[in-house]
């Protein structure tokens, strides 16, 4: 399981490294996430946009949840970012998806940077002890 994740987020990576090398930073995050979904699925990868992730709060489930910018196969969260660089909230979101998406692995991708694998990349990994 492992090694099919990582060569999942290595191609995700791979995805991300073409689109920023088209588009280059400044953009929006909408145009990036739109650009790496049809990436993706152009490399045959199932991803669904936009997808919701229901919040359970005491046994209830709230109308209010979040919204994944994309989940790539079922298996990876992949966050959106054009920001200066990446703060300690980005990773706390990630966590918070992982946690109530019960997934293992998220990547932030931040298209804001001169060199997407200078900090661009960020790799979120979440393990369930049940």
């Amino acid at each position: 399981m492992k090694a099919e994740l990582d060569a999942l987020t290595q191609e995700i990576i791979s995805a991300a490294i073409t689109v920023h090398r088209e588009l280059g930073p400044g953009g929006l995050e909408s145009t990036y996430e739109h650009r790496l979904s049809f990436e993706l699925g152009d490399r045959r990868l199932r991803v669904e946009r936009q997808k919701p992730i229901p919040v359970v709060y005491r046994g209830r489930r709230l109308d209010c949840g979040y919204r994944l910018d994309l989940l790539v196969e079922e298996k990876v969260i992949v966050e959106v970012k054009a920001v200066r660089r990446f703060e300690p909230v980005h990773t706390a979101q990630m966590i918070s998806y992982l946690i109530h998406s019960r997934l293992n692995v998220g990547l932030l991708l931040n298209f804001h940077v001169k060199w997407f694998v200078d900090g661009g990349i960020k790799r979120v990994v979440h393990d369930f002890r049940d």
